[in-house]
């Protein structure tokens, strides 16, 4: 059987954070953006703005707000995928003098579905160009001091941060993480009604706790999802003040 080089890079792909000094070309810039622009996209609405951070102050402020991570800082290229309504309703008001429907929270999910599948095709093509990526999630954080940092308009909200360039020889030597096995993710027509078994099998007991402590519990986890109130606030009453229901 013929090799598939998509498969293949999909099992490859693994998230890098530490990079080469060599920048990232122009062209496999491009490239990037483009292959990001033609990821599938609810009525081709295309519910986002990507924000290429080339200024250097801008990227050391990020790497700051984003839980002190300073690679964001040092990497070659940084992609922000932004959920964009506010292209759209700037037309609607437009059309219909005014007047528009209330944004809510179903409008919110679909804007950031589309964003984040543009930003796995991005990371797709990174990786089809030898170059390493890895997604920051914590750029939802500190929404107070994110918008006017990226100069967000009302109707956007941050989704995913983008780290590209090229790994180091250590990071393309280093073994990707295992995956669940298929067992435990992929199911028939509906969940599972006893799912305790299955999630046994994720982590002895100690390594849960030191992950919930790590992870769920963190300061970073609330502060995520302190801010991700504060968007969708900011996303409503906006829409509230210029809008009808």
């Amino acid at each position: 059987m013929k090799e598939n080089l998509i498969l293949a890079s999909l099992y490859q792909r693994k998230s890098v954070r530490v990079y080469t000094e060599e920048p990232v070309s122009t062209e496999d810039t491009q490239a990037i953006l483009q292959a990001a622009m033609q990821a599938p996209t609810a009525g081709n609405m295309m519910l986002y703005s990507i924000l290429q951070i080339t200024a250097p102050n801008i990227k050391q402020q990020l790497s700051e707000l984003c839980d002190h991570q300073p690679m964001i800082a040092r990497a070659p290229l940084v992609l922000v995928f932004i959920a964009d309504y506010h292209r759209w309703q700037t037309r609607f008001r437009a059309a219909v003098e005014g007047e528009t429907r209330t944004l809510g929270m179903g409008d919110l999910l679909l804007a950031v579905s589309d964003t984040l599948i543009a930003a796995q095709n991005a990371v797709v093509a990174a990786e089809s160009l030898n170059l390493g990526s890895c997604y920051i999630g914590d750029v939802t954080e500190n929404f107070e001091q994110m918008k006017p940092l990226l100069r967000l308009p009302e109707e956007t909200a941050p989704v995913a941060l983008l780290c590209i360039g090229h790994p180091t020889e250590q990071q393309k030597s280093r073994k990707k993480p295992d995956r669940f096995a298929k067992e435990m993710i992929v199911f028939e027509n509906t969940y599972p009604e006893d799912i305790s078994s299955l999630a046994a099998q994720i982590e002895p007991a100690e390594g849960i706790l030191n992950f919930y402590k790590r992870k769920f519990a963190s300061d970073f986890s609330h502060e995520m999802n302190r801010s991700a109130e504060k968007i969708y606030e900011n996303w409503k009453a906006t829409c509230d003040s210029n809008g009808t229901e």
